[in-house]
């Protein structure tokens, strides 16, 4: 079996789907913001290159979110768990910025769309949030999604 395959297995499902999820918003929204790019008339190569660097970027961040949060918990100790998460955001906050960084002083990237992306993980958790609040209230109250029938 390859090493990839190996390291995946170890990898928590959660931690996948919800990256999966993130990733699928994080293309939505870039689609958007190049579809609003082109439509002004602002379009060049450089807001895709600046779109694909945070893009990426963002994604990586999440995903090693996820596998923090999955190792602080599973720690047991909560002291332990509260400095892990704490260094893992100051980390990926730093990622981020030398990214965002890269973004503005290189000509390749275009500013506008290297600095937008960085917040579509965090549309998509809010989206998320809606859709598990909406889950968790039709599940209460018995609404299975499903139309009454009139007769």
């Amino acid at each position: 079996m390859c090493k990839r395959c190996n390291i995946l297995k170890k990898i928590d499902k959660t931690v996948i789907v919800e990256t999966k999820f993130i990733g699928a918003w994080m293309l939505i929204f870039s689609a958007l913001m190049q579809a609003v790019f082109l439509i002004i008339g602002k379009w060049d190569y450089t807001v895709l290159l600046g779109n694909l660097l945070s893009g990426v970027a963002g994604i990586i961040s999440f995903f090693v979110l996820g596998l923090t949060i999955v190792k602080a918990v599973s720690s047991g100790d909560a002291e332990y768990a509260k400095k892990f998460m704490s260094a893992s955001t100051a980390g990926r906050t730093f990622f981020l910025f030398i990214v965002a960084l890269l973004g503005v002083l290189l000509p390749c990237f275009n500013t506008i769309a290297t600095l937008i992306p960085i917040i579509f993980p965090r549309l998509g958790l809010l989206i998320r949030s809606f859709m598990v609040k909406r889950m968790d209230k039709n599940s209460k109250s018995g609404d299975n999604g499903e139309v009454d029938k009139v007769e």
